[in-house]
């Protein structure tokens, strides 16, 4: 519109008219309404209580005029002053409202899908007495995530992918220095050629799921660090994040992460070793 104000009137009265019209409108469709409530009684809809009125039949006529003679002078407008912008508003308001409704939809879709009418014994799924924690290395935040596990069901098992011989006596030997934690939980070595280590684990929560405890829930608790730096977080725990994402498709593996934040005096301070900082990344 060129930063010209006047150039932008048609949009306003189109706007105007539109008003006028839609809500004329329905003020009639409300008089309808009213006319089949029963005197003397009230009819709640969704967006107010209405009651019989005596006097529905004129209030209808004067606001289907009105509708009417504004309805008449909208598409005058628009087809007068088209070329001048009236196109915005015929194009946006019909992609607005499919837009609204659409979300309308969802929403109501979303309600009935989560509504407790005509609930099923299929709709409550046992839970599986198991907890699968996958782990890179045992660390800090490994331990937090394993004690946590222990407490969830009486099956923990925690999984490695190891890539080498080396890599899995590694793992055992740090395994082992950890009994008060460990004790009481099954370590799940799997040996796989290349890098990718969630194709192996998610093969096996998907076997421990559909062989194992079929048509029940399964809990997996996913460990992951918090750095203590906003812009840290890009460089950790994606892998856990695909990992989650990948699971959430299943409808009976339920997901939990166990965060451990890291303090910046764990490392000034010199406690945490190098090596404990292998996670799930």
């Amino acid at each position: 519109f060129a930063a010209d104000e006047i150039a932008m009137l048609p949009l306003y009265a189109l706007g105007v008219m539109l008003c006028f019209t839609l809500s004329q409108a329905g003020m009639v469709r409300l008089m309808g309404r009213v006319a089949k409530v029963p005197p003397g009684e009230t009819k709640h809809t969704d967006a107010t209580v209405i009651h019989f009125e005596s006097g529905w039949w004129w209030k209808r006529a004067v606001n289907a005029v009105g509708a009417v003679t504004t309805g008449i002078v909208f598409a005058v407008l628009v087809i007068t002053k088209f070329t001048e912008g009236a196109w915005l508003v015929v194009v946006a308001i019909p992609l607005l409202v499919f837009w609204l409704r659409s979300i309308h939809k969802h929403y109501a879709d979303v309600a009935e899908a989560l509504s407790t009418q005509d609930l099923r014994p299929i709709d409550m799924v046992d839970i599986g007495d198991v907890v699968i924690v996958p782990i890179a290395d045992i660390h800090r935040g490994t331990l937090r995530a394993l004690k946590y596990a222990k407490r969830l069901a009486g099956d923990v098992r925690a999984v490695c992918i190891v890539t080498s011989p080396e890599q899995e006596e590694r793992i055992r030997q740090r395994w082992a220095r950890f009994p008060e934690v460990t004790i009481g939980i099954e370590l799940v070595v799997i040996a796989y050629d290349f890098r990718d280590i969630l194709t192996p684990l998610i093969t096996y929560i998907e076997h421990v799921n559909s062989d194992e405890y079929p048509d029940r829930l399964i809990t997996v608790v996913i460990p992951e660090f918090v750095p203590n730096s906003v812009a840290a977080n890009l460089l950790h725990n994606q892998t856990a994040n695909i990992l989650r994402f990948r699971l959430y498709v299943h409808e009976n593996i339920v997901v939990i992460n166990v965060p451990y934040h890291i303090q910046r005096n764990h490392v000034e301070n010199g406690i945490a070793e190098p090596e404990t900082w292998v996670s799930l990344q």
